[in-house]
């Protein structure tokens, strides 16, 4: 009996591959996360993510927080990114390693739109996560775990 069971066992790794991979992808998106997290990380991120954390586990986000305003989704839109409702996880990992790259430019200006994109995203977990909501219910559009989740990587009061 358990013979059989460990001949019927699928060599599937889970923690090596997601269900999408191809063979020669080797890692999953919360290993992805953890990468990210391990490369220099610009004292605003780790600043916003610390005090995205606190929140969290203070206040749960019981106050509904606002929605973001039309200056904020045409400085998104100037960038190309769409709003966090609409962002697949693998273009959440792609925004976070540019605004990661950003931070850290000698462009002034690169430099506040990349922390102020970061602010607008905080901002729009924060309505997610307090109104239990998106408008996209769709497995693909889960950007936003992405973002809560480095944020838990990055910050210094993860569990």
């Amino acid at each position: 009996m358990p013979e059989d069971l460990i001949e019927k066992k699928s060599n599937f790794d889970l923690t090596s591959r997601s269900a999408f991979s191809r063979e020669e992808e080797v890692f999953t998106s919360r290993s992805y996360a953890a990468l990210l997290a391990k490369n220099i990380i610009p004292y605003s991120h780790r600043k916003l993510a610390d005090n995205y954390v606190i929140v969290k586990r203070i206040f749960k986000f019981q106050a509904v927080m606002p929605r973001i305003t039309n200056a904020e989704k045409s400085l998104l839109a100037k960038y190309d990114f769409n709003t966090l409702e609409y962002t697949t996880v693998k273009q959440m990992y792609e925004e976070l390693a540019l605004l990661q790259k950003w931070s850290m430019s000698n462009n002034p200006d690169l430099k506040q739109d990349s922390d102020a994109i970061l602010e607008i995203r905080t901002k729009e977990l924060k309505f997610i996560v307090a109104t239990s909501y998106a408008s996209i219910s769709n497995e693909i559009y889960k950007g936003y775990l992405a973002l809560e989740s480095y944020f838990n990587e990055i910050s210094k009061y993860n569990d």
